[in-house]
């Protein structure tokens, strides 16, 4: 694996995040309104009431607009992979494709099986079974992302793998340690959790602008008290499914958290930044102060991070320059051995073209890691495979104001909905009337856009901040790049902008003049 031209790699790059962000625009929403479309139909089903059958297929419509266009991007998203990233699908194909394929030919089709009796089963089905539909397209749904999560996790931190020195590429060992590791079930659990906290806030949203002019009160009311306990109990789950989440990437990706924080210099009894302004000037290993300020809780981060008060959180200066005392490699090591490990596969390749079976036999041990010769040279210089395509030692050190600050605004998000679901509980569930505190339903027409915000800045820490991995520790963007001309990425990248656009423009242009209508009751 050669590295590519570093425009490419950028245009490369951009392209990816264009499709990733347009299409994670319409994916939460599905989520989250799937799930209160499925209450809003039981009640209806259970109570009998032609009202909730109506404010069922009211929200309904919504959904059905948003995904239509989110299956759109999403193909192309996963075409990307051969397209623009054909050096990763080589990789790692035998191990990110099965998650995929699985995605595709179960949660996929559950969707689209269903999703017609969903929509055009009204008066033909029984009300049962079109209600088990409507469970089923949510299902779906949640299904659908767990295995693209379960594949983007895997990326973070690659398990149940083994590495063929005859193919140079990885190949699935144990499917479960895949589908069940910490990084995968907290990455699905805190992304669905946060999406199902969309899904309430747009439906809150919603209902405020109608409560506002006045119209449709009975149907807004309706649906912000089931929307509302959705967004209270999704926006705490989202904050557990966070720490999880944060702790997980402390133990895989430690730079990362670094980035997260502006750490540089380790800490013992690490605190946590709540609210911080960074030294732009600051430079590595320049001695200076990341922060011109701070608010922190002190030893926040080492509990989180480590679950102990007092533990060592790693900095990007201890990442890079090495700490003996906490057993902690230098970068500079760690591209020595990466380079090691490339070696050895070249020299194995190079046997084997040459037909040397004496260099093959000595060799081919070494890339077995159900040996102790293989699991020891694994442990000792494999694992560090990807630090051998490093150019610096500070490329491993992502965005950090970008990871910084997005941490931080994804952080007061999720504060300003806990606060103001809890605050509409009370309001909805007493002898409040929630109209007459106009300032509420503006802040949550604000909140619609927020949520959205929140949701997008989770995927920029996420994302952002493991660079320059494509797949952890194994293989750096760089090399994961299509052997294309640049001129094929930049004109594809201007099509999908202008593409993409057009989509959201009419998805939004729909939604207002469905919105514009109200509920009205399908025949």
């Amino acid at each position: 694996m050669e590295t590519m031209d570093i425009s490419l790699v950028d245009w490369s790059r951009w392209q990816f995040a264009l499709t990733a962000c347009y299409h994670w625009l319409f994916v939460p929403l599905t989520l989250g309104l799937g799930l209160i479309i499925a209450i809003m139909e039981t009640k209806y089903v259970r109570s009998g009431d032609l009202f909730w059958k109506k404010n069922t297929q009211f929200w309904m419509r919504l959904f059905g607009v948003n995904f239509a266009i989110g299956v759109a991007t999403g193909l192309i998203l996963e075409f990307e992979f051969g397209t623009n990233w054909s050096n990763y699908s080589w990789f790692v194909g035998d191990i990110f494709g099965a998650p995929l394929a699985i995605e595709g030919i179960f949660a996929f089709f559950l969707e689209a099986t269903f999703m017609a009796v969903m929509f055009f089963g009204w008066n033909k089905v029984s009300k049962h079974f079109h209600l088990f539909s409507t469970w089923m397209v949510a299902l779906g749904a949640n299904l659908s992302a767990l295995w693209i999560l379960v594949a983007n996790a895997w990326m973070q931190n690659p398990v149940g793998m083994q590495f063929n020195p005859d193919m140079a590429r990885n190949e699935m060992v144990n499917f479960w340690e895949v589908l069940f590791s910490q990084m995968a079930m907290f990455k699905f659990t805190h992304t669905v959790a946060s999406s199902f906290m969309l899904g309430a806030a747009f439906v809150m949203g919603v209902s405020a602008w109608f409560l506002l002019k006045k119209r449709e009160e009975k149907m807004a009311k309706s649906s912000m008290k089931i929307a509302v306990i959705v967004g209270f109990i999704a926006t705490l789950g989202t904050v557990y499914t966070g720490d999880g989440s944060a702790y997980t990437v402390s133990q895989s990706q430690p730079m990362k958290l670094a980035a997260m924080e502006a750490l540089y210099k380790g800490e013992k009894g690490a605190g946590l930044i709540t609210l911080g302004l960074l030294n732009h000037d600051k430079q590595i290993n320049d001695g200076k102060n990341p922060h011109l300020l701070k608010l922190e809780i002190p030893k926040m981060l080492s509990i989180l991070a480590y679950r102990d008060v007092d533990a060592f959180v790693p900095g990007i200066e201890d990442l890079l320059n090495g700490s003996p005392e906490y057993g902690i490699l230098s970068t500079a090591e760690k591209m020595r051995r990466g380079s090691v490990a490339i070696e050895q596969l070249r020299a194995y390749q190079q046997a084997k073209k040459d037909k040397d079976e004496k260099t093959l036999s000595a060799l081919l041990p070494k890339f077995d890691r159900s040996s102790a010769e293989g699991n020891a040279f694994y442990q000792a210089y494999f694992q560090y495979f990807g630090y051998g395509f490093l150019k610096q030692a500070e490329d491993t050190v992502p965005n950090v104001p970008l990871v910084f600050y997005s941490f931080r605004l994804m952080i007061l998000v999720g504060v300003f909905f806990i606060l103001i679901f809890a605050y509409c509980i009370y309001l909805l569930f007493s002898k409040q009337n929630i109209q007459k505190h106009r300032y509420i339903l503006y802040a949550l027409i604000v909140g619609v856009p927020l949520a959205y915000l929140g949701s997008m800045l989770g995927w920029v820490v996420a994302e952002v901040g493991r660079q320059p991995w494509i797949i952890q520790n194994m293989m750096t963007t760089n090399v994961a790049v299509s052997n294309i001309s640049l001129s094929s990425v930049q004109t594809t990248f201007w099509i999908f902008v202008v593409l993409f656009t057009t989509l959201l423009i009419a998805e939004i242009k729909i939604m207002l003049t469905q919105i514009q209508k109200g509920s009205k009751e399908e025949k």
